[in-house]
């Protein structure tokens, strides 16, 4: 497919340069940031089917920021480690 985009002549320049040095070419270069850019909105969609399926997941309490930020220094045993991963 064709793609028709307004661009500065000197960014096209450039991107074209920087290509070379990678030993590609513009074209090639956009579609693989494309192919990144696409894929990251697959990540978001798959974090908020995550967040609905853990949706039940209840605290029993609110936490302030200090307890979500809280690093502990217990090495985890392991029990725990196991079941964390």
């Amino acid at each position: 497919m064709n793609l028709t985009l307004n661009v500065d002549e000197n960014l096209i320049e450039r991107g074209r340069m920087v290509a070379r040095s990678r030993h590609t070419t513009l074209n090639a270069a956009f579609q693989q940031w494309l192919q990144e850019y696409t894929s990251k909105a697959v990540d978001v969609g798959e974090y908020d089917a995550l967040m609905s399926r853990l949706s039940h997941v209840n605290a029993g309490r609110t936490f302030t920021r200090d307890e979500m930020n809280e690093r502990s220094d217990r090495p985890l045993s392991s029990a725990q480690s196991a079941s964390n991963q």
